[in-house]
């Protein structure tokens, strides 16, 4: 096995420092890298070890903590409320959650303390507060942060993300900086016309049982088509949203989530390691 080597870095972002996992194998150079951005839950131990898992093959990986660097975000992902929000969100029927009555009146049905929390936190995080254009430009100081690093390629570099990190993962594709895209079940880009300037492949891994996350991936298909876009998107029946996730027993789906590594692992050597791929777009 590839002995990796790993530490907690922080990059200059906008308005604050961002703390970031670097991990990569040990002693080696022109490695390709990766920007991997988290869940919506943050710089979680399964982000981590995904990226741990990406660096035993061959890659230097950075993941930034987005949510937890920003000191007005930091206090709603503590491990306690975390748990608290994924709990509830657990007990809704996968057809609900999206249903912001529905969901408004289990909340209700809290304990006064745990429903303090899981409102503050769906509140700020789902209630359309969140910093979305920050957060692009702290993902591309990410790149810049990863492109300077002595033992990367700095002509090789892609990004891979997980849910509100497969969003962050194609944004950061359309500043036209990266060379591989990969999305774990992410929202499109906004506005959709961003795509334009996509200038590397890209890879979409989404869960057919993902029913809210996939009514927009016609729009999707349509902008990829419309400019000329080099673009992969495999569909995985039985797997809903975050099937990727092995620490969560609710949507983890072991077939799909080994497939979509390997399918995953393949297009980034290509992308990335294959000398005939640069410069296709």
């Amino acid at each position: 096995m590839t002995e990796i080597e790993s530490s907690m870095i922080k990059f200059r972002g906008p308005a604050h420092d961002v703390n970031a996992y670097l991990v990569k194998p040990a002693g080696e150079d022109r490695l390709p890298g990766l920007i991997l951005v988290h869940e919506i839950w943050g710089l979680m131990p399964h982000i981590k070890d995904v990226a741990d898992r990406f660096a035993r093959e061959g890659y230097a990986v950075l993941a930034p903590d987005l949510m937890g660097s920003d000191p007005a975000l930091a206090p709603f992902f503590s491990q306690s409320t975390v748990k608290a929000v994924t709990d509830f969100m657990f007990t809704l029927p996968p057809g609900m959650m999206r249903d912001q009555a529905f969901v408004q009146g289990e909340m209700a049905k809290l304990p006064e303390d745990k429903r303090s929390a899981v409102g503050a936190f769906y509140g700020t995080v789902f209630g359309g507060k969140l910093p979305f254009p920050r957060f692009v430009q702290e993902v591309m100081e990410a790149y810049t942060y990863l492109r300077e690093e002595p033992s990367v390629n700095a002509s090789a570099i892609g990004s891979a993300g997980f849910c509100f990190g497969g969003g962050m993962s194609i944004r950061l594709a359309c500043t036209g900086l990266t060379q591989a895209c990969v999305v774990f079940y992410g929202q499109n880009p906004d506005p959709i016309e961003l795509v334009e300037k996509i200038n590397c492949p890209v890879l979409g891994n989404y869960g057919v049982e993902d029913t809210g996350l996939n009514v927009n991936l016609d729009k999707l298909v349509a902008a990829m088509v419309k400019y000329k876009r080099d673009f992969e998107m495999k569909l995985y029946p039985g797997a809903p949203h975050a099937f990727f996730n092995d620490t969560n027993p609710y949507m983890h789906r072991p077939a799909q989530a080994a497939l979509a590594w390997h399918l995953t692992l393949e297009f980034l050597n290509r992308a990335l390691t294959d000398p005939t791929r640069a410069g296709a777009l």
